[in-house]
């Protein structure tokens, strides 16, 4: 008997459903969210295991990557559309989604996900923890000035390198809003010596890996968008072509039709934020240098037609394309149209 066995995963326990082939229900039970406890219950199941499914979050890839060198072939689901699906049951329990995932698998109506390897999930933590800690220094800067606005005190526009003296400056004689400033002062330090670590670290990263080297050639990619691709994509044959990879991080924009009604809105933000953002970075980058690259230069010539935002929003998905086809090719981003057909000829 053909089984399909889904999985609901949460922090502590784990709830599962196994379906035969005709959909009738054959076992429900509930483990702990540990591969030797899942490995455990899929040997004592008797039948042909068809497939079994998890839906992608934070614990999915490390009990995928265990169960899969155990032998299983296990399936990440991808979230909005398990989400959409199971979103039609009227109860939502764990056991009841553990059950929609299994029903899923056995109709094949989901879209699988790719499964980083671990060296993209490292690359990708310091990248997060870079970006927590960037997060944490800007809101104590913002409550500092929002400290002193109350009191008649404007910071105005100050460098990174001057906040803290012109802090001083303005609490310089108030002994109670010295006393408030001081330790954000403080911390605020602390927190920008670790990123300047981790920003160093992140650089070295890019400067000893090939891909991002090359990724680099291009003007506005940085060693934080090129880490940032790089961990994103991870694996550049999960395409057939370089233009999905615009689709895929959510730049495109999003259709709604249905009889006479057609419009086109939005991008559709199908894609992680983080990629998205590093793309939008990578493209404000390269339109303040214009002409001086075949991409700027058509960048320009949609923000002529079109208007700076929309421009620097193709230009963004244009930039993950060619990124894309250089890794493909592994060659350098070359300056000038001609070049660049030279180049892959």
């Amino acid at each position: 008997m053909d089984l399909f066995i889904g999985f609901d995963v949460s922090l502590a326990s784990t709830a599962i459903c196994v379906l035969s082939s005709c959909g009738k229900v054959v076992k429900e039970a509930n483990a702990a969210s540990e591969p030797e406890a899942l490995t455990a219950f899929l040997h004592d199941l008797a039948g042909n295991v068809e497939a079994e499914g998890l839906e992608a979050g934070p614990l999915s890839q490390w009990l995928h990557m265990h169960l899969t060198a155990a032998g299983f072939a296990v399936v990440l689901m991808e979230t909005r559309h398990v989400k959409s699906a199971l979103k039609a049951m009227p109860v939502k329990t764990d056991r009841r989604d553990a059950f929609g995932i299994a029903r899923l698998l056995q109709m094949g109506w989901f879209r699988p996900v790719h499964c980083k390897s671990v060296s993209a999930q490292k690359m990708r933590a310091v990248l997060t923890t870079r970006k927590a800690i960037l997060n944490a220094a800007i809101k104590l800067e913002q409550s500092t000035r929002g400290i002193l606005r109350n009191f008649g005190l404007k910071m105005g526009q100050v460098t990174k390198t001057r906040f803290e003296t012109r802090v001083r400056k303005l609490a310089n004689g108030n002994p109670m809003l010295e006393a408030a400033v001081a330790p954000i002062l403080r911390l605020r330090v602390e927190l920008r010596d670790e990123l300047a670590d981790l920003e160093r670290l992140l650089r070295d990263m890019a400067r000893h890996d090939t891909v991002c080297r090359l990724m680099m050639t291009m003007p506005g990619v940085g060693a934080i968008v090129a880490l940032t691709v790089r961990s994103a994509i991870d694996d550049p044959a999960r395409f057939r072509s370089s233009k999905d990879a615009g689709p895929w991080v959510g730049l495109t924009p999003r259709r709604d039709q249905s009889e006479e009604r057609d419009i086109s809105g939005h991008i559709t933000r199908a894609g992680g934020e983080a990629l998205r953002t590093a793309l939008f970075q990578a493209a404000t980058t390269m339109l303040r240098c214009g002409r001086r690259n075949w991409l700027g230069a058509w960048a320009l010539r949609v923000a002529a037609r079109h208007g700076q935002k929309r421009a620097t929003t193709a230009l963004a998905r244009r930039i993950g394309v060619v990124l894309h086809r250089l890794w493909c090719d592994g060659t350098e981003f070359s300056l000038s149209r001609r070049d660049a057909a030279m180049a892959t000829a």
